[in-house]
């Protein structure tokens, strides 16, 4: 029997905006590798599509800070930095705990009792459920509290800089903190629940790890990730 889904659905896409997913997620998985150059002629025929749609969504991906343009040569995968995913994830905890704040003061019974339904299913245990699923439901609940504070701006800044600190966080997720950060999201959704925008904030700041040897470990981690050799395909 299939698994009911928990996440609902992507709307329809056109053409130009799956193409932009599609290499986004490229991006995020780092299939595309740190400073690697982008084949435009080959990735057009990966995704069979024309190199308009695709060009368009490369100039998307660099301006949202995925790839880097140097002119005269093409699109280049951008490295992980340090810096800058220690600057991504302060940025990351500004925007939750301002979130926070303003759920507590905006969110409706209806979205508070959705939100905690989501939680009820996802906290649950299930050893079938991969890192990526786990890092997946993780961002859902963080991106349903950010809606409930009703500002689609800040809700769209959150949802852009949890998509480029993506892959990190999968290799945060593998060191088992999710037990605790479960009972933190429910804890943060009680306080907004009660309208306590003051305890909303401050449990936020304790959930969000923006310690830099924390990020600077998964960031070494990620790089080994990305460069471990793959399983040879084996002859058909």
């Amino acid at each position: 029997m299939q698994k009911a889904k928990i996440i609902p659905d992507e709307p329809v896409q056109s053409n130009v905006e799956r193409v932009y997913v599609q290499v986004r997620d490229l991006a995020i998985r780092f299939e595309l590798r740190p400073g690697d150059r982008i084949n435009e002629v080959e990735l057009a025929r990966r995704l069979e599509v024309s190199r308009t749609p695709l060009r368009e969504a490369l100039n998307r991906l660099t301006s949202d800070g995925f790839l880097d343009f140097k002119p005269g040569r093409g699109f280049f995968r951008r490295d992980l930095e340090v810096k800058q995913i220690v600057d991504l994830y302060e940025m990351r905890l500004k925007l939750e705990v301002a979130s926070a704040e303003l759920a507590a003061e905006r969110a409706t019974p209806e979205g508070i009792a959705e939100l905690r339904a989501f939680l009820e299913v996802s906290r649950q245990e299930d050893p079938s459920r991969s890192v990526e699923d786990l890092v997946a439901l993780d961002e859902h609940f963080h991106d349903q509290l950010a809606r409930l504070s009703g500002n689609g701006e800040l809700t769209a800044m959150l949802q852009g800089v949890n998509a480029r600190i993506r892959f990190v966080r999968w290799i945060a997720m593998e060191s088992g903190r999710r037990p605790y950060t479960q009972a933190e999201h429910v804890a943060i959704l009680d306080a907004v629940a009660a309208g306590d925008g003051e305890r909303a904030r401050q449990l936020m700041m304790r959930h969000i790890d923006t310690r830099q040897e924390a990020i600077t470990h998964a960031i070494r981690e990620s790089y080994a990730m990305i460069y471990m050799p793959r399983p040879a395909t084996a002859p058909n």
